[in-house]
């Protein structure tokens, strides 16, 4: 495969037969390396022959294999004229991440720190089968999957001031009658659950701060505890993708066989299966908000058991797995645009009239979390993304191994013995639930954010250490 270095950090696979776009690919030497261990090129190369693809497709630093599109693929169409990809968006539909800042510092913890990861361990749903913190009716969910955020405040598991730090203010244009019947029933006691994989929730305390002015409007400073939490619309999601997924490619045989991969199956978004899963998918996005905000609720629920007059307040929360209509510019055009995000962040710099008014001049609040043994960072949108990435950047440190790998060389009990010598609690069903997230899996997460920073398109705010996990 041709691969052309653009610039520092930015690497290029030329058009060619196939393709509609070239293809972008930012990353560190090192990084590019491990790229080439799996098909992240390939399919970011692939992501390139999409009907209405603007500019180029993208892979984040953080990218690696993943289904149809990389995890860390970033592909924005023509609103008009392109097509929607559910292997674009993933089985995870809205999987993204929100943090709590308190008003504790790390001395509020020492000598609790069992205490709380115990307390959380057993209140907080996590792992397969488990139900959510929060019971729900059907009537419930289908509610939810329309409202989203808006219908945990009305149920007083949220505040005004919660939806305001959401992306989106915690709710899409969703329907719950384009949602499977069978995704309902799935996501029925699931509202306030973990899950499993790489989901978690974790206490931090703030490490280092980057940008003193951006950091003090998020609320951040050095020492605070903070929480972040990382979930997504669960078994309702992953029902809604796949039935969807099924539908497209008994529709469109034809694309099935003229596409480089299966697993990138599209709908024209002129076609009216198209709206259905873009209307299903939106609905499952607000459920994922609920989670998450029920989940907010168990810690500050928690916290208010063990602290005195604790304050855990939203600082913001990002999906990174969702398709959104954004307005863009491309080659000095305003174009409405489709703008797939797989395992990748919007990062909106200043000014961008979707960012809440308390954040507008600083820039989005981006999270990207490391691994349970490794930092994690608060970053702000930066306005290179804009110009390059429509509007996004990295959501994490991106695997380096397979689960299966991961428990052929690491033992679960082992990993936690050795976390806990360096002053991280880590609680989980499984051991080999620990093994398939141990440090080692990942790639650097430091490098990854370096990466972003140097580009401008995530620019490092602050960055937290992990002291409490409670594993999915």
């Amino acid at each position: 495969m041709k691969l052309n270095k653009i610039s520092e950090n930015i690497y290029e696979i030329p058009r060619e037969d196939g393709m509609n776009v070239s293809a972008r690919v930012y990353a560190s030497e090192k990084i590019l390396e491990d790229m080439k261990n799996d098909d992240t090129l390939e399919q970011v190369k692939n992501m390139a022959s999409l009907p209405g693809i603007e500019k180029y497709s993208i892979v984040m630093p953080d990218g690696h294999q993943g289904y149809g599109f990389p995890i860390g693929g970033v592909a924005a169409v023509d609103n008009e004229n392109g097509v929607i990809s559910p292997g674009g968006i993933g089985f995870d539909i809205n999987c993204g991440v929100r943090m709590l800042t308190t008003n504790l510092t790390a001395s509020d913890l020492k000598g609790k720190e069992e205490q709380v990861a115990n307390i959380l361990s057993s209140k907080v749903p996590h792992g397969l089968g488990k139900g959510g913190y929060i019971q729900t009716s059907k009537d419930d969910i289908l509610e939810i999957l329309e409202k989203g955020m808006e219908w945990m405040e009305e149920n007083g598991h949220a505040t005004e001031k919660d939806l305001e730090r959401c992306e989106e203010n915690g709710r899409l244009p969703g329907n719950p009658e384009k949602v499977p019947e069978k995704a309902v029933k799935r996501g029925l006691k699931q509202v306030g659950s973990l899950g499993s994989g790489n989901h978690f929730l974790e206490v931090q305390k703030v490490s280092n701060i980057y940008s003193g002015e951006k950091a003090e409007s998020y609320g951040l400073e050095e020492d605070q505890i903070v929480v972040m939490i990382h979930s997504g619309s669960r078994g309702l999601g992953h029902e809604t993708c796949t039935k969807y997924l099924r539908k497209f490619e008994k529709e469109y045989p034809e694309i099935v066989e003229e596409i480089p991969e299966k697993n990138l199956i599209y709908a024209p978004l002129e076609d009216d299966l198209a709206e259905d899963y873009k209307q299903a998918m939106y609905a499952a996005a607000n459920y994922a908000w609920a989670n998450r905000q029920a989940l907010t609720k168990a810690v500050r629920d928690c916290f208010n058991r063990i602290f005195e007059q604790p304050e855990v307040d939203l600082l913001y929360d990002v999906c990174h797995n969702i398709a959104k209509e954004e307005r863009h510019n491309v080659d000095g055009e305003e174009k409405e645009l489709l703008v797939h995000r797989k395992g990748a962040t919007r990062a909106f710099p200043a000014g961008r009239e979707e960012i809440p008014e308390v954040y507008k001049d600083v820039g989005q609040p981006v999270l990207i979390p490391g691994s349970m043994g490794t930092s994690s960072y608060v970053l702000s949108g930066g306005q290179n993304s804009l110009d390059i990435s429509f509007g996004s950047t990295a959501h994490g440190a991106g695997r380096l191994k397979s689960r299966t790998q991961a428990k052929q060389d690491y033992w679960g009990e082992d990993v936690q013995k050795d976390l806990e010598r360096k002053g991280i609690l880590v609680k989980a069903d499984t051991g080999s639930t620990i093994a398939e997230e141990a440090p080692g899996v990942y790639k650097d997460v430091d490098e990854v954010i370096q990466v972003s920073d140097e580009l401008g398109i995530g620019q490092k705010v602050a960055q937290t250490k992990p002291l409490i996990n409670i594993k999915g």
